[in-house]
């Protein structure tokens, strides 16, 4: 097949992210930090950050926006195939914004959109280069924010999964459900014409029970804690009704306050479980964005050729380092992640 350009090519939205400092609202603040976050794009920058050769594809209006994007993608090793849309001067079509206000104790975070009339949520099946760009790479990641933003946009992301299986691909989808976005109904009619094409297959409990109609027996009503043993069922049945999957990844949270989670994570390749060890009392700064790590994690070790063992313990230290740093962005280093995966002690170091 011959050197590849790509080792993993994403597409999805960004959008400028406001943040109000010290756990503030939005209503009692001066001053906001502006950053940038999008599913697609938070895993291009964290696997780039491990070493791959990573490039996100999206649709950008070519205003400040777009280039404020483009550049924090780039600043992070990131080849960005924008297709640009002109801007028109009143905003017809736009790069969204979202913000996000960060909880303590029993006070949850908080996530609102502005994302109408993106410049995405215009693109047209045709319009993209799969082709040409999935020729080039042996990954392609998407998730299940994507085909929520429009009908065109799930058009879109089918010819990209479609074409990335055509051309011997691996493929992997993150389930991502948004209630913000849409319906579990409109989630499910969508998310099964996209499954005969995924292999690697990420998601929460929330996601699944949504996306595809499977509960996990002890889940309760706001998500935040989930016996191992019960999602196990989940990713088995998973299997059973789209064969084509080949590796199924959650990761499992609960939530003692919004400072402080338990953290761990679990594989499972049809034959085997592979669960990763507790992070207890994990410290959250920032939780925005845990999710893309471990995904980014599980790519990274997996195009690698490490074993299951080790990419299990590893994708959920990554994923665990993720909430130790504000935005969407993972930092963590690879002698952190060791560090984490071995347990050792978080005393300074000098």
């Amino acid at each position: 097949m011959g050197e590849k350009r790509y080792d993993l090519v994403t597409f999805g939205e960004a959008m400028i992210r406001l943040s109000p400092p010290d756990h503030m609202r939005f209503e009692q603040t001066n001053v906001v930090y502006m950053s940038v976050g999008g599913a697609e794009l938070n895993v291009a920058v964290n696997a780039a950050h491990l070493g791959l050769k990573t490039a996100w594809v999206s649709r950008l209006v070519d205003n400040w926006t777009g280039r404020y994007i483009l550049n924090k993608g780039r600043e992070r090793g990131v080849e960005m195939i924008i297709y640009w849309s002109e801007f028109d001067g009143v905003g017809r079509e736009r790069n969204g914004f979202y913000h996000v206000e960060l909880g303590a104790g029993p006070r949850a975070s908080t996530v609102t959109y502005d994302r109408a009339y993106s410049a995405i949520s215009n693109v047209k099946p045709g319009e993209i280069d799969w082709r040409s760009i999935l020729s080039e790479a042996k990954w392609f990641h998407t998730t299940g924010i994507t085909p929520a933003l429009s009908k065109s946009t799930a058009e879109v992301t089918l010819e990209a999964l479609r074409t990335a299986c055509e051309l011997g691909v691996k493929t992997s989808y993150d389930l991502n459900y948004r209630s913000k976005l849409w319906s579990p109904e409109e989630a499910r009619e969508v998310t099964e014409k996209l499954m005969p094409y995924v292999k690697v297959l990420f998601g929460n409990e929330e996601d699944f029970e949504k996306c595809l109609g499977l509960k996990a027996e002890g889940t309760t009503e706001s998500y935040d804690a989930l016996d191992p043993e019960s999602y196990k069922e989940v990713a088995r049945k998973v299997m059973e009704i789209y064969p084509n999957v080949e590796l199924v990844g959650t990761t499992l949270r609960v939530a003692k306050t919004a400072l402080l989670n338990d953290w761990r994570a679990l594989l499972y390749d049809g034959e085997r479980f592979y669960l990763s060890r507790v992070y207890e009392n994990l410290e959250i700064v920032d939780r925005v964005g845990g999710g893309d790590s471990f995904a980014a994690g599980v790519i990274y070790c997996l195009l690698t050729g490490k074993p299951m063992e080790e990419t299990i313990e590893f994708a959920a230290a990554y994923s665990a380092l993720a909430h130790t740093f504000p935005y969407d962005f993972n930092w963590a280093t690879l002698d952190e992640v060791e560090r984490a995966m071995k347990g050792l002690t978080a005393r300074i170091r000098r």
